[in-house]
């Protein structure tokens, strides 16, 4: 049985992400994703939220990506949702570690049409010379599946990040802030602090 301290982050995000999808205009799950590559230097972009339980939180990508070249030399991340409208933030870092296929394919499926023949078509983060060598990789593909089922690529996954650090901030008057903390304990525990704003 999982402690009640476990439960409370994960109670909180699910409350905080709630909210936000009711009230903050535009994409509620657009998250802020921070890697390192070999050399040490950040790089840092939008990604979506498709999905997060007890287990962690789920991004996907094409693998030849920039963000997974990344992943494969240092697997540790940080995210940063935003919610203007609410003024808060929500901050966690972690590993990552790749769903299972049957996860993949089953998101992939949910996945607009046009999403699915996008994913086919694009090299993500290689060089493009030429927007039509684009539109003509999308034809071939919308082509070649015509109106039948489109499989997932082999080169297109998920991840999923395995918080140990989670910190939900609030905005507070004269800029004194609310922050918490909470830190994963090797017994599946939540250790909560405040921080100083």
């Amino acid at each position: 049985m999982k402690s009640k301290e476990f439960e409370v982050p994960f109670r909180r995000f699910g409350e905080w992400m709630a909210l936000a999808e009711e009230k903050e205009p535009g994409l509620a799950n657009a998250v802020s994703m921070a890697t390192v590559d070999e050399q040490g230097r950040p790089s840092l972009r939008m990604v979506l939220l498709k999905g997060w339980d007890e287990t962690g939180f789920v991004f996907y990508t094409n693998l030849g990506s920039r963000k997974s070249r990344d992943l494969e030399g240092n697997n540790r991340v940080a995210l940063l949702l935003y919610w203007k409208s609410l003024n808060r933030q929500i901050r966690i870092e972690g590993p990552v570690s790749l769903v299972d296929d049957q996860e993949a394919d089953d998101y992939f499926k949910s996945r607009p049409r046009e999403a699915r023949i996008g994913a086919w078509a694009s090299r993500q983060s290689e060089v493009l010379d030429g927007w039509f060598k684009l539109e003509k990789a999308v034809a071939k593909y919308a082509a070649k599946f015509g109106i039948g089922e489109i499989p997932r690529p082999d080169f297109w996954s998920g991840y999923r990040l395995k918080p140990e650090a989670i910190e939900f901030w609030s905005q507070g008057k004269f800029r004194l802030h609310k922050r918490e903390l909470f830190t994963a304990t090797p017994d599946n525990r939540w250790r909560v602090e405040t921080l100083y704003p």
